[in-house]
C-alpha cells in the first residue's frame, strides 16, 4: 500500500499467527520500496537470532539486511534521518515503547511497516501490537494453515510447557492452529475425534 501525499508519514501492520507469512509480506514491501529507490532501513530484536543475527527471514528463508535492537529508543539512535522507509520485524519482542517511536517516526514524514504477532501463546493480545494497530493508517492480517484440521489458524500453538511469556522458537516449538483447535499454553490434545462421513445407502 503506498499513499501518495507528499512528505506525509504513516504506518502499516502486518499481524497474524506464526508461519503466516509475516516476514515474508514485510521484505516483499521494503524490498518494492528498495526498486522504488526509496531509502530503506530494516530492525529486529537482538534476541531473534533463530536463523540469522544480521537479516530479517521469513519461515520460506527469504532473506534481507538488519539492524538489530534491543530496544524501541535503539531504532532511533541507529537510524539514518535520510531513511524514508523502516521496517520493524518481530515487533512484539520489542516492547510497548515501539508504539511512540513508530508515531514519532510516522509524525516526521516516514513510512514505517511492522510486522508481528497479535496474539501470544495463550490467545490474548500481545503488546505492542495492538496497540499500532490502533495507531495504523493500514492494517494486514495473515493467516496460516492449522497443523491439526487444514483451515484457516489465527493462533500460535505452543507445544512446551512454560510460563515465560517470550520463548523465541520456531517449527518443533510452535505451531499454527485454528480457533477451534487451539489450546491455551500447552497443548492437552493427543488426538482429535473425527467422526466418520456417513453413507447414505439405497
Amino acid at each position: 500500500m503506498d499513499f501518495l501525499a507528499g512528505n506525509m508519514g504513516w504506518i502499516e501492520v502486518v499481524c497474524g499467527p506464526m508461519f503466516s507469512g509475516k516476514s515474508e509480506e514485510l521484505i516483499r514491501r521494503l524490498r518494492r520500496a528498495m526498486i522504488a529507490r526509496r531509502r530503506v532501513q530494516v530492525f529486529k530484536p537482538e534476541m531473534d537470532d533463530r536463523y540469522s543475527k544480521e537479516e530479517i527471514v521469513s519461515h520460506s528463508d527469504q532473506r534481507l539486511g538488519s539492524t538489530t535492537v534491543t530496544s524501541a529508543d535503539e531504532i532511533l539512535k541507529k537510524l539514518d534521518w535520510r531513511t524514508q522507509v523502516i521496517g520493524v520485524d518481530e515487533a512484539n519482542f520489542i516492547g510497548p515503547g515501539l508504539v511512540e517511536v513508530c508515531n514519532q517516526l510516522a509524525d516526521s514524514g516516514k513510512r514505517v511497516i511492522v510486522a508481528g504477532l497479535d496474539t501470544d501463546y495463550m490467545g490474548r493480545p500481545f503488546p505492542p501490537i495492538p496497540d499500532l494497530l490502533a495507531m495504523a493508517e493500514s492494517i494486514t492480517k495473515t493467516l496460516a494453515i492449522c497443523m491439526r484440521c487444514g483451515n484457516p489458524a489465527k493462533q500460535t500453538q505452543r507445544l512446551f510447557d512454560s510460563a515465560d511469556l517470550i520463548v523465541v522458537g520456531a517449527a518443533g516449538l510452535y505451531e499454527a492452529r485454528c480457533r477451534a483447535c487451539f489450546e491455551a499454553g500447552a497443548p492437552k490434545q493427543d488426538w482429535l475425534p473425527f467422526a466418520p462421513a456417513s453413507i447414505n445407502r439405497p
